[in-house]
């Protein structure tokens, strides 16, 4: 009963800017991808002071089942809930004993 949350990866495309250099589009052109069957958790959180704000940063932890791989990226953020959140590192891939992917992890952080 554990997994069954739904999320959006959104993975951006790449415009060019005024000076010719690549950079990540997030609007129409983003790439989403539905995902079923997953585990969303909350994992700790902070403040942050920046220049301007003090922003409350929450960390999130995606599980999926054993045997389930999904194409998530350390470039993709993902959407659930109506919260919009960074994919933070490497996401974990963990090998099954008998090959291929047993389940994976992926660090979640959003900035509010």
């Amino acid at each position: 009963m554990l997994y069954m949350q739904s999320i959006v990866i959104v993975r951006p495309s790449t415009v060019e800017d005024d000076y010719g250099n690549e950079q990540a589009d997030w609007g129409e052109g983003a790439t989403r991808i539905t995902v079923s069957g997953v585990n969303v958790q909350p994992n700790g959180g902070s403040t942050e002071d920046t220049e301007d704000k003090q922003v409350v940063v929450t960390g999130w932890r995606l599980y999926t089942p054993r045997g389930m791989d999904v194409d998530l990226r350390e470039t993709d953020r993902v959407e659930a809930w109506g919260t919009t959140m960074q994919v933070i590192g490497k996401v974990a891939r963990w090998p099954a004993p008998g090959g291929g992917v047993h389940h994976v992890e992926a660090d979640l952080r959003e900035v509010a």
